[in-house]
This record gives structure tokens, C-alpha cells and sequence, in this order.
């Protein structure tokens, strides 16, 4: 049997007849959590559940074909243990990441795995209504290339840029998307698709998308940096998504970098959102003899985005200074909230990483790290995303499948008897 304590944390069950359903899921997110699986021996030590309670709860996720038992394993005298993993079969779940030029759809299995992929590119110009309606189309022909029967789906997650009011599931003002404000994202397409839809911020499903695919670490408590035509955080403690008092936190664009530059649209100078903007590194490399670019889309701005890193990534000096220091600037913020929170994982991603990793890690690392204030008693894993490009549409299908199979402490108060 593998030693609890060299396992990563996983929450707590309670012994208690009220909390099925809470323990229920605090047993498939154990296993969820090992890939290798493990037998029910261990799922007792680890959750701190009885024998019995695990045995009953085991055979019901294995009757909802949730887990699988996948062979035995032996760790020393005795009988050999019946290994349980998750199901990848055992639900779906379909994402929708709506970028300001991209709407990327995927279903995924329980696991993390993507079965199948659509992009589509979106201009500004269209009003929300078509997109929307694009978006619903999008959704169906993805769900028809991936063969999944519709009762097999637990459900439609889109990510969005922020601000958006929560408990409407409406975009309220993206400053990315001209022309929403106050769009029923969930409500229109919960009605044009048939299937129950969530709603959240591109940052915090990209932060979901790391809990379910890519690893979250030793203790599950992670800070998430999206790059992309905005920036922003998803912030994560102990396995749980911190959200705020109106579903906002993570807003990481109006934090003063330093002081110089254009006027924001906030009132100060030098937020971090608008040095660090790909429009603004562009402008910032043909100020400094590069280029010129067309730049009178955001798909241009892209492509432009695109020309600089690959110019940093060849030495030539004036694209390194505008990458360099656009990494400088984004790690006193990360150091900032990575003191904060006293994470041991701070993960970059989202549409314009790929572009930046090489140089960013080189330079982002070492400042970090020489500012963390627990450094004695912790190290800090620095890395970029393992799930790659599409990691705000894979989390948006990740928040489905968080919602409906991750522990909250909320559900010890609302769930009735079960095994």
C-alpha cells in the first residue's frame, strides 16, 4: 500500500449517515487524483472513512460507472488489492472558450481527455446574438464528431472574458468584447442547446482545467496566470477555486507595473494589463525600430504578437528588451500574489504562453523565487501549463465535471442520507 503521507492531499470524509453525497465525492476525487488507482484499503486511509463506508460507496460508483476496477496489486503479505480509477467513459462534459477572435470547442471524458476539438474564428464586429447562435451550432456538430450519446453529457461550460455577474451567467462589460453588456450567456445557450450550462470566467477555468488535467501540486493550492488578449489569475486553496464576493477575483489588469505608459482606462498609469497587452508589446517593439505591423484588428495584433517573440527567441536586442521586460513586470505581480497566498505552484498559460514560455520562465523564475517570503520552508514550482493551448476551453468543460463530481465543504450541509 502507497505510504498516505507521500500522496497528494485529498479531502477529508465524515463518518456521519447525513454526508453521503459529500463522501461520495470525496472518494471519486481520491481517485481521480492517482492515475495509478487505488484499492479501497487506501481509499479508507486517505479519506478517513470506515471500510464499510467506502466498500458501499465503491460499488455505487462502480454501478454509475463513475470507476472501474482495473487489476490487482500487491504491496506485500496478504491478498492482492483490487485497484479502482476513474471511468474515462463514465460521464462527458463540452467546453466553449470565447475568445475576442477564437470560440474553441471540446468534449472531454472524465479523465481530462480531449475526444474531440472545433475552432472557429470570431470577429469583433459580430453582435452577440449570432455569436451565441454560432456558438450553439459549434457545440452540436463538435458533439456529433465525438460519437457521445446526448444522456452521456453532464453538461455545457463557456468560459468568458471578465467582469460577468455569476448567478446570471451574463457577461457584463468585457472590455475585449465591444457591444456585451448584460448578455445571457447561460440563458441563451441553455436554450438553444437542451443542456445544463455554467458559466465562468476564462481564468478561473483555466485554473479548473489545471486541477482536473494538468496536476495541481502536493497541496492543491496554485495560482493560475492567463495570458491572452487580457490578463488575469485563477487562484486555488486546498482543491477549492477562490471566486470572490461577485464571482470577479483574479483581476490582475489594473495593478500599477510601473507607473509609466498610456493612461488606463481606470484613471492610473502603468497597469499591469496595458503594458503587458499583446497591442501594447507590439506598439512598444515598433517604437523600438521593429516592424511596422498592421494592427487595426485583434487578429492582426496576433499575428504581430507572433513576429516579436519569434524575433526575442532569435536574440535580436529590441524584441528581447520588449519580452524581457514585459516578463520583469508580470513576476513582481506573480511574486505579489504568490506571498500573498503562499502557493507552492504558480502556472502560466492561455493563447499567447506558447509564444512567450521560452523567454518568460528564463526570466520570471529566478525574480520570483528570490522574493518568496517562505522560501525555508517551501519551494515554489514555476511551470507552464500542461495542458496546453486550449486550456480556457478544456477548463470550461472541466467546470462541469468540478461541479458535479469535486467535495465542497457546502455539501455537508445540504446533502441527504446515502451510502
Amino acid at each position: 500500500m502507497v505510504a498516505p503521507s507521500r500522496l497528494p492531499a485529498v479531502r477529508r470524509g465524515s463518518n456521519l449517515p447525513r454526508v453521503g453525497d459529500y463522501n461520495r465525492v470525496v472518494v471519486l476525487d481520491a481517485v481521480r487524483r492517482h492515475g495509478d488507482g487505488l484499492s479501497r484499503v487506501e481509499l479508507a486511509a486517505l479519506t478517513g472513512l470506515s471500510a464499510q463506508t467506502v466498500s458501499n460507496i465503491c460499488r455505487w460508483l462502480l454501478d454509475q460507472g463513475l470507476v472501474e476496477e482495473t487489476g490487482k496489486r500487491s504491496d506485500g503479505p496478504g491478498k492482492p488489492r483490487t485497484i479502482l480509477q476513474l471511468a474515462a467513459h463514465g460521464r462527458y462534459a463540452v467546453g466553449v472558450h470565447l475568445d475576442p477572435v477564437l470560440v474553441t470547442t471540446v468534449v472531454l471524458d472524465l479523465r481530462g481527455g480531449v475526444v474531440a476539438r472545433s475552432n472557429t474564428p470570431l470577429t469583433p464586429e459580430v453582435p452577440p446574438e449570432e455569436v451565441l447562435a454560432r456558438v450553439a451550432a459549434e457545440v452540436e456538430s463538435t458533439i456529433a464528431a465525438s460519437g457521445i450519446a446526448r444522456d452521456r453529457l453532464a453538461g455545457l461550460g463557456v468560459a468568458v472574458p471578465g467582469p460577468l455577474d455569476g448567478p446570471a451567467g451574463a457577461v457584463v462589460g468585457a472590455p475585449n468584447l465591444p457591444g456585451w453588456r448584460r448578455v445571457a450567456v447561460r440563458e441563451e445557450l441553455a436554450r438553444r442547446t437542451g443542456l445544463p450550462v455554467l458559466v465562468d470566467k476564462d481564468v478561473v477555468a483555466a485554473a479548473v482545467a489545471e486541477m482536473w488535467a494538468g496536476g495541481a501540486g502536493p497541496t492543491g493550492s496554485f495560482a493560475f496566470f492567463y495570458l491572452g488578449t487580457g490578463l488575469g489569475a485563477g487562484l486555488v486553496l486546498r482543491g477549492e477555486v477562490l471566486r470572490g464576493a461577485s464571482g470577479n477575483a483574479g483581476e490582475l489588469g489594473h495593478l500599477v507595473a510601473d507607473g509609466v505608459g498610456p493612461l488606463c482606462a481606470c484613471g492610473q498609469r502603468g497597469c499591469l494589463g496595458e503594458r503587458n497587452s499583446p497591442r501594447s508589446m507590439v506598439l512598444q517593439a515598433q517604437a523600438a525600430g521593429l516592424g511596422p505591423w498592421p494592427l487595426d484588428d485583434e487578429l492582426q495584433v496576433d499575428r504581430a504578437l507572433t513576429e516579436v517573440c519569434r524575433l526575442a527567441d532569435d536574440g535580436v536586442p529590441a524584441a528581447l528588451a520588449v519580452v524581457d521586460e514585459a516578463a520583469a513586470r508580470l513576476a513582481r505581480a506573480v511574486s505579489g500574489v504568490q506571498n500573498l497566498l503562499d502557493v507552492d505552484l504558480v502556472v502560466f498559460g492561455g493563447p499567447s504562453w506558447s509564444r512567450l514560455e521560452r523567454r518568460f520562465l528564463d526570466v520570471v523564475g529566478p525574480l520570483v523565487r528570490g522574493h518568496e517570503v517562505a522560501s525555508a520552508l517551501h519551494a515554489v514550482e514555476i511551470r507552464g501549463t500542461r495542458v496546453g493551448r486550449d486550456v480556457a476551453a478544456v477548463g470550461a468543460a472541466c467546470l462541469v465535471l468540478d461541479d458535479a463530481f469535486s467535495p465542497r465543504s457546502s455539501v455537508l450541509l445540504l446533502s441527504p442520507a446515502a451510502p
